[in-house]
């Protein structure tokens, strides 16, 4: 441990600390020995102004003066190797999932992480190339929108403008009041207010063209009847849930299905022979079957039963297209 962390380190007990904390304690939580643990305690009371008092006697220990203690925090951002590090593997995660939305802008922070570790490690550039992130179903995502549009989340107002479903192909012209923006699945999505329509909805954000923030403050709609209308439900689509699929899964496939975040009330099950069954609600259908058809025959829709029907329409569907041909 090098002496920015022990530093940051022994600020942490101290106040945290409600009776003086003996020297061999801090010893061993500073993995340090005596004389440097007393400089470390001399430079944290002397040159950064904490109100350490020891306690005298045979057994020394020490602590922050309780008053002054709860008040006094170390100067500036002190982070150790280890959560810079992360914070380091976190920008790298943004850059390489969203080139050129956030990377830009995080560009100046990232540079300060390195030159931060480089101070506290041996000197040497970062490997940030060890960290790898591969993109999967990402859309192109157009800058001047994306900020914008978080503009408008951030400052709470209204936002105007026009978007082309993909379903439909359709163009129109929206205003709304906009909630939160959500990432799911490499892609952006933006939950508002629709005042045309007067409900919630979710709108890709790479679909949104000409986005114009305007002067009239959002109107917010609370946290809980978003997630009623937007997150009841599996994946994106919204509305509240209505039935519960009962999934089944091989026993090749229960080992990565049981530990796979599906849904926030998802309910998981071993089965005597091996198998792992899933529960989970749903409003639309749509994307519930295609991810379950990703698993092929390792993977069985049980309940309910339009649920299941479905899932066969499409699996002969999908037969048809390979008969008749050599």
């Amino acid at each position: 441990m090098d002496r920015y962390e022990r530093i940051l380190t022994l600020h942490r007990v101290l106040k945290s600390a409600h009776y003086p904390v003996p020297l061999p304690k801090l010893m061993d939580e500073l993995e340090c020995s005596r004389a440097t643990l007393y400089r470390d305690i001399a430079f944290l009371r002397d040159a950064l102004g904490a109100p350490i008092e020891s306690a005298g006697g045979e057994h020394a220990a020490f602590r922050y003066e309780q008053r002054e203690g709860e008040r006094f925090e170390l100067p500036g951002l002190w982070l150790t190797s280890d959560e810079l590090a992360a914070l380091l593997a976190l920008n790298e995660l943004i850059g390489r999932s969203g080139p050129g939305v956030l990377a830009g802008a995080l560009a100046p922070f990232k540079a300060r992480i390195e030159h931060l570790l480089s101070d506290q490690g041996s000197g040497k550039a970062l490997p940030v190339e060890r960290i790898r992130v591969i993109a999967w179903g990402e859309r192109k995502l157009d800058q001047h929108v994306f900020r914008v549009v978080a503009g408008a989340v951030l400052e709470r107002r209204r936002l105007r403008f026009r978007y082309r479903a993909r379903t439909t192909n359709a163009d129109s012209r929206r205003t709304v009041s906009p909630q939160r923006l959500t990432h799911y699945r490499d892609n952006w999505y933006l939950d508002v207010w629709d005042h045309d329509r007067e409900a919630l909805r979710s709108f890709a954000v790479d679909r949104i063209a000409d986005p114009q923030a305007l002067d009239e403050p959002a109107l917010d709609v609370p946290e809980a009847q978003l997630n009623d209308a937007l997150a009841s439900s599996y994946g994106i689509f919204a509305g509240a849930p209505k039935a519960w699929a009962t999934i089944r899964f091989s026993q090749h496939a229960a080992r990565w299905v049981a530990d796979e975040h599906w849904h926030s009330q998802q309910k998981g099950a071993w089965l005597p022979d091996g198998r792992y069954e899933l529960q989970l609600p749903y409003s639309n259908s749509k994307e519930l079957l295609m991810d379950v058809l990703k698993y092929g025959p390792d993977a069985e829709i049980v309940a309910p039963l339009p649920l299941r029907e479905e899932m066969k329409s499409l699996l002969h569907l999908a037969l048809s297209g390979y008969q008749g041909r050599g």
